[in-house]
């Protein structure tokens, strides 16, 4: 499952960026190879996970709300418990380290809900490195808490007011500073999105949640679970779900997009379901277009799903029949926001809800003996202005 080394994932994938950014991306494919396989490298990375970041994550098995769903047992891989609260602390991590290998002072990094701005601020705090996020503006006002929270760690925030406002264009101006500063600056990417080696330098870190999930299903369950699922906006959560059960074939993928308003509304940002290929922010995949092939606008209440594109590798997963991916709209996600927090006091991310609602309709179609792995992939506090907007809360 590895690309070739042009960066392919089958068809997906490669590298279509400017050529001032050719270097940059050798120099950085080279720099990663040589620490792949590093053991002190490595130690290191896992000290940091271990001491810094709080892993490993428990597997919890979320008992309440299978019995209100009914069907086969549901258990969450609780990402909102690492530190920052999510998963993005794993990739800004292994990503922090190796710029400090390269010898890079300044990150660069984008962000749609905040939590990889946060974590990436997190990093560079601690490293002693400049930090700088970009966030289109209507993410900025959707997502205010964590904009504060990476002023306090002392990361440069700035607002992105073109295009629609949200993570596409977000990186968009991420990607312009890096072609403008390559020499001195590193950056951090925090999805499987981008150039040829960011897709699979990004799962490789993240890949850590899959890796200890398949244990802890194994100790809990006393098998590999019959499904396994997560949401999918760029895509970094569940590819490091699903990548350790690839060769697994007993255990069925489902990546959970967001559903907008609905598909048939054109509200919505279920990339796969929807889009078809095309190149975007460096590589070809699939990803949201209108009819003359231009970059579509999209929508979904999460700012974290809301992204016109898809990593590479799940568009492999998708042809391939590897992986299934299916759509949930926000008001369905907004129902398993509630759902989740009263069957067992956990406010989830609304990225993480979106695969909530998926999971407690597909644990009812199931009988008991069947379970369910569900990357909760971030706590929802930074969503609770959204949250109470949605239900009329004042």
């Amino acid at each position: 499952m590895l690309p070739d080394n042009r960066g392919y994932f089958g068809g997906y994938g490669g590298r279509y960026v400017p050529e001032t950014l050719v270097p940059a991306l050798t120099d950085l494919t080279a720099g990663y190879e040589g620490v792949k396989n590093d053991t002190s490298f490595q130690s290191e990375l896992d000290g940091l996970l271990a001491h810094y970041a709080g892993r490993a994550t428990p597997l919890y098995y979320a008992a309440n709300l299978t019995r209100r769903c009914g069907g086969a047992r549901i258990f969450l891989k609780r990402e909102d418990l690492a530190h920052t609260g999510s998963h993005k602390i794993n990739n800004a991590l292994g990503q922090g380290l190796l710029a400090k290998r390269l010898g890079k002072q300044r990150i660069i990094a984008e962000t749609g809900a905040g939590q990889h701005g946060v974590a990436s601020a997190a990093v560079c705090a601690m490293f002693g490195l400049d930090c700088v996020v970009y966030m289109g503006e209507d993410d900025v006002k959707r997502q205010a808490l964590n904009v504060f929270r990476m002023r306090l760690m002392g990361a440069e925030v700035r607002p992105v007011a073109s295009g629609s406002r949200t993570l596409k264009d977000a990186i968009n101006e991420a990607m312009r500073d890096w072609v403008s500063h390559p020499e001195d600056s590193y950056y951090l990417i925090g999805s499987v999105v981008g150039p040829h080696p960011y897709p699979m330098m990004v799962r490789d870190f993240q890949s850590v949640i899959g890796r200890e999930a398949r244990t802890q299903m194994l100790d809990a369950a006393g098998k590999l679970p019959d499904y396994a699922v997560a949401c999918v906006g760029g895509g970094s959560n569940s590819i490091g779900l699903f990548y350790p059960f690839i060769t697994d074939s007993s255990v069925k993928l489902i990546g959970v997009e967001a559903g907008g308003s609905g598909i048939d509304t054109g509200r919505h940002a279920a990339t796969l379901s929807a889009g078809r290929p095309g190149v975007l922010h460096g590589a070809r995949s699939y990803l949201m277009q209108d009819a003359c092939g231009q970059v579509a606008e999209t929508h979904s209440i999460s700012a974290g799903l809301d992204y016109p594109g898809v990593g590479p590798e799940h568009s492999f997963l998708k042809d391939s029949g590897r992986a299934e991916y299916v759509a949930v709209t926000d008001e369905e996600a907004l129902a398993a926001f509630r759902l989740l927090s009263e069957t067992e006091g956990i406010l989830p991310a609304m990225e993480s809800s979106h695969a909530i609602a998926l999971a407690a309709r597909l644990a009812a179609a199931l009988d008991k003996s069947q379970t369910i792995l569900v990357c909760l992939s971030g706590r929802g506090d930074k969503d609770m202005d959204i949250v109470m907007k949605a239900m009329g809360v004042s």
